[in-house]
């Protein structure tokens, strides 16, 4: 008689698991490096678009400046928009170029290198008398609202940056 230990069958091992397709984790992980690289890419051509540091800032303080212009002193006003307009052009284009210039010669400068074509030294004037005009001059507020507009222009539309 067989004895049942004779009866009993091999052990069979399991059999591989197939490599396709993948279980459902592996596609989970999958969607997140391919939606990581893509986030990646995206993020990286938005820093490269995004507008240099000195850029943004002279913006928010043209901005800021043109809600301002209509409640403050226009002398203040004006003043303030002629420090900006010099302080975006030593970025723009560098200190050496741009640093010394005055009176007429100043707007002269600025209007060869607006590439809208405002008419600085026509327009501009109110810069230079201005904020050196004597106390209890009145001076219309809406003069300077123009000169704010093209410079915001200006700020963006530079193609001539100075790169530090």
């Amino acid at each position: 008689m067989p004895s049942a230990v004779n009866q009993l069958l091999d052990i069979r091992g399991l059999d591989s698991a197939p490599w396709w397709p993948p279980a459902i984790g592996w596609w989970l992980v999958a969607a997140a490096v391919i939606l990581g690289m893509v986030l990646l890419v995206q993020f990286v051509g938005y820093l490269r678009r995004r507008p240099p540091r000195w850029q943004r800032d002279a913006l928010r303080h043209l901005h800021g400046l043109r809600r301002r212009a209509r409640k403050q002193d226009p002398k203040q006003t004006a003043g303030e928009l002629s420090e900006l307009l010099r302080r975006i052009a030593m970025a723009r284009f560098g200190r050496a170029a741009c640093a010394g210039l005055a009176g007429e010669t100043w707007l002269h400068w600025l209007e060869a290198r607006d590439p809208t074509g405002f008419r600085w030294q026509d327009k501009g004037q109110v810069l230079l008398d201005m904020p050196y005009a004597p106390p209890g001059l009145d001076a219309d507020p809406k003069t300077l609202q123009p000169l704010i507009d093209a410079a915001l222009i200006w700020a963006v539309a530079s193609k001539e940056r100075k790169h530090v």
